[in-house]
């Protein structure tokens, strides 16, 4: 394998990027388990830069998969071309060059990456067979197409990959049956179709793949362009159900959301003002409520949580949740009085708290939180006083630690971490000093690293890391040299550790496959 290299950070290879060309990472060479009983916590506040930066797929999302011991991603980085790579981390070499492709029949690069157990999914093309399925365990020898789904050129286009009950699902195309729903375990054999909802080569597309509060498998279906069905399927074999059929005009708007037992979505119609949130335990869906926008639905408690507007000015967008029936769907609270709106964004859940940027009117956009009480629901910290903005993006929670990116006078727009409390909300070192922005997104956790995409000081992106630790296991240590010309961090040689003052040292941990 080839590893990422830039004058500022040289890293040898270690046994996390194996160059062996058949098989998996030997066994053994990553870490221990790491011990989740334990608080974790960032080590410093020092990020290092790990490779080139994910490239970012059809809708804007960087094409990136965190694994137990390493994170794999596609980007595309000078001589190398179009690839997939690994990246081991802070503990590791950077980020290595599992395996390139030579533009196909499309030209496009390698798409959706996507996790099942120990391997990683994703859909590729070469000139011989056109985009198929591919599937990963992190080495070069065991990178390899699944299956010729399309003989030939063609090819499958597989699309909205899913994991369900370890298995991998997913769109794809062959002449007999048109794009249908698939299911793979990685093996030829083991790629079949599910289930041939319109007999024929016209195909139903199916996308928005979720699990149920009930443990089965809903999606949406599409026939013949006229009209968009959602399936429910225990994901055996035939015997999807249909539960609604709506027109493809309008149609279902907002992702499947699974909260406790129920399904929720939103339905709209191309000639209604209004969109409906509809919920369903397995059977009929039913109405729930009516508004003008639904946005950012998530779960928390067994109960679904989101952004919504009433008027029909749709300016007065507040905080929502819902059990499931209209009595029980209420405004959380009023956090700007009147038609303006605080326009919620970003609900992430951590624990039993719920956080998101809002807008009071009085203090900017800032980062709030909220037990899904009136009384519960409070500015976290004022990050720009007054009616500036920092305005939180990005939210990402893992291990009881909140990584966003906000914008603060001097510092421009950075990366950020916080524990929910004031005091424990507190920046990344500038990745880009003054008040110039590294602009971060996509904050994922990959063993024990927090990786995200930002610019450095000449505006190129790169994909960077911060070391995430249980408590005790802060050192970062490595059997080869790792030089850094970072700031706040200093020259390791060998087996030095480089630890922030009141950060425990701990044993060295190495990557290795997912």
């Amino acid at each position: 394998m080839r590893c990422w290299r830039q004058l500022s950070l040289v890293l040898a290879l270690l046994s996390g990027c194996s160059t062996s060309q058949g098989g998996k990472p030997p066994p053994g060479g990553g870490p221990p388990p790491p011990d989740d009983t334990l608080p974790w916590a960032p080590c410093g506040r020092t990020a290092l830069p790990m490779g080139p930066a994910p490239k970012e797929g059809d809708r804007g999302v960087p094409e990136m998969v965190g694994g137990e011991r390493a994170l794999f991603f596609v980007a595309e980085a000078g001589a190398a071309g179009p690839g997939v790579w690994t990246s081991s981390g802070t503990r590791g070499p950077g980020a290595c060059l599992v395996r390139d492709f030579a533009p196909g029949p499309t030209g496009r690069m390698p798409s959706e990456p996507t996790r099942v157990g120990d391997k990683v999914f994703f859909a590729a093309e070469d000139s011989e067979h056109g985009r198929e399925l591919w599937v990963s365990d992190g080495s070069a020898g065991g990178t390899r197409r699944v299956k010729d789904l399309w003989p030939g050129a063609t090819g499958s286009e597989p699309q909205s990959l899913f994991e369900y009950n370890g298995l991998l699902y997913f769109a794809a195309s062959d002449p007999e049956h048109g794009r249908e729903l698939w299911r793979s375990d990685g093996t030829p054999e083991g790629t079949v179709l599910v289930q041939d909802l319109d007999p024929g080569p016209e195909g139903t597309s199916p996308d928005r793949m979720t699990r149920g509060g009930d443990g089965a498998l809903y999606f949406l279906a599409h026939f013949q362009g006229l009209s968009t069905v959602l399936m429910r399927s225990e994901g055996g074999g035939p015997g999807a159900v249909e539960l609604a059929r709506v027109p493809s005009e309008g149609g279902i708007l907002e992702s499947l959301t699974a909260a406790g037992p129920r399904l929720f979505f939103v339905m709209g119609h191309v000639h209604d003002a209004k969109v409906h949130l509809m919920v369903t335990d397995g059977g009929a869906p039913k109405p729930v409520s009516e508004f003008s926008e639904v946005r950012g639905l998530v779960a928390m408690g067994g109960r679904l949580y989101f952004s919504a507007t009433t008027g029909d000015a749709g300016t007065d967008a507040e905080l929502w949740r819902s059990d499931g029936t209209p009595e029980g769907t209420q405004r959380v609270k009023d956090l700007r009085a009147g038609e303006a709106g605080s326009f919620p964004s970003g609900l992430t859940v951590m624990g039993a708290r719920l956080f998101f940027a809002a807008d009071d009117g009085t203090h900017g956009r800032e980062l709030w939180v909220s037990d899904g009480t009136d009384v519960g629901t409070r500015l976290v910290v004022d990050l720009e006083p007054g009616a500036a903005s920092a305005a939180p993006e990005g939210l990402m929670v893992t291990q009881g630690n909140l990584f966003f990116s906000a914008e603060a006078s001097q510092r421009g727009r950075e990366p950020w971490v916080s524990n929910g409390t004031a005091e424990g909300t507190v920046p990344l070192d500038e990745l880009v000093p003054g008040a110039g922005s590294s602009s971060p997104r996509r904050f994922v956790r990959a063993g024990s690293d927090v990786f995200f995409i930002a610019e450095d000081g000449t505006g190129a992106r790169k994909l960077w890391a911060l070391p995430l630790r249980p408590q005790g296991q802060c050192g970062v240590s490595s059997s080869s040299s790792v030089r850094s010309e970072s700031a706040g961090l200093a020259q390791v040689a060998g087996r030095e550790e480089v630890h922030e003052p009141g950060i425990e040292p701990g044993r060295p941990l190495r990557a290795s496959g997912f």
